[in-house]
């Protein structure tokens, strides 16, 4: 039987892998991280609860991934750069064979992104995942909710849909074959973060999300928070691979609504498009201007032809959705 510090020591410790703004990691009450001078730390905090997030017996390794991928996403949203996280993890048991491969998905990521684990707790108990993470950017080129203005592209980095068409052949809400859902799951239970993307975007973007819940609803806190309304040109929303092969209707509420994207929707000024592209060029990621940002306050749907689209959807809402 594995104890707590057993647990911890054999597969969440390791030593500092780089040096940097990580002073001190695992093993003391508090690890220490020293930002280098005219930075400023971003921080962000997710859990992840079974049969919430994501469904009973999860794969260990996907799970691990994706629940710090979800937190990058949003150093991506703020242009920072990730630095460490922490992980406060209950479990039901000490499992080695659950324990292993959830390790490995998670510091396979942190590695790829620079990300050291820094500390956390474990304890029995019900299946669920917090994270908290540190990022890096300079004050004056954080990308904020609230740097919206008239005139500015709405732009999105990836594809959408193609996680909640997974979860909808997982429920049964839709007859996926076995193609389909293989091709479609693998954004649902391993996004890709968009690290590179949001840290191209300092100096050239001005406000930007990610995309977690819907895009309606995360555009929407877009708008709110800037004062500003926008006009979405639905028909060039980018779908995710198999989603692109279904019927209208279901792309568009898809990629309007779907959740579970992780990618990023941004604000640019019109006259910076090239630079943008060049940003999506750099990092290796596609990126697809689909609307703009105007004085009046709300959000107008569009289709390819300009003309309005009555749709009623609202994003993923923690309490309120099934």
């Amino acid at each position: 039987m594995l104890s707590e510090f057993d647990l911890i020591a054999r597969y969440f410790t390791r030593p500092t892998r780089r040096p940097g703004p990580v002073t001190l990691g695992i093993g003391d009450d508090c690890a220490l991280l020293t930002p280098p001078r005219g930075s400023q730390l971003a921080i962000s905090s997710d859990m992840l609860v079974e049969g919430r997030h994501f469904f009973p017996n999860a794969d260990p390794f996907q799970l691990g991934h994706k629940c710090l991928a979800v937190n990058l996403s949003d150093l991506a949203a703020m242009g920072a750069a990730p630095v460490g996280f922490t992980l406060a993890l209950s479990l039901p048991a000490a499992r080695p064979e659950w324990l292993e491969p959830f390790s490995k998905g998670l510091l396979n990521l942190a590695d790829r992104h620079g990300c050291e684990l820094i500390g956390g707790d474990t304890t029995k108990g019900p299946l669920n995942i917090c994270i908290t993470i540190f990022g890096q950017v300079p004050p004056a080129q954080s990308l904020r909710r609230d740097a919206a203005q008239a005139g500015d592209d709405i732009w999105i980095s990836g594809t959408l849909g193609d996680a909640r068409l997974a979860l909808a052949g997982y429920r049964n809400e839709l007859p996926l074959d076995k193609d389909m859902l293989a091709g479609a799951a693998p954004r649902m239970h391993a996004p890709t973060p968009r690290v590179e993307l949001g840290v191209a975007l300092r100096g050239i973007a001005r406000a930007a999300i990610d995309i977690s819940d819907g895009l309606v609803g995360d555009l929407g806190h877009i708008l709110h928070r800037s004062g500003v309304g926008a006009s979405l040109d639905v028909d060039r929303l980018p779908p995710g691979t198999v989603l692109a092969a279904q019927a209208a209707d279901l792309r568009r509420r898809f990629t309007l609504a779907g959740g579970d994207d992780y990618e990023l929707c941004f604000t640019a000024p019109a006259n910076r498009r090239d630079e943008v592209l060049a940003a999506g060029s750099l990092s290796s990621t596609p990126v697809t201007r689909v609307g703009s940002i105007e004085a009046l306050p709300g959000l107008r749907l569009k289709d390819a032809d300009g003309m309005p689209l009555p749709m009623q959807l609202t994003s993923f809402d923690h309490f309120a959705s099934p």
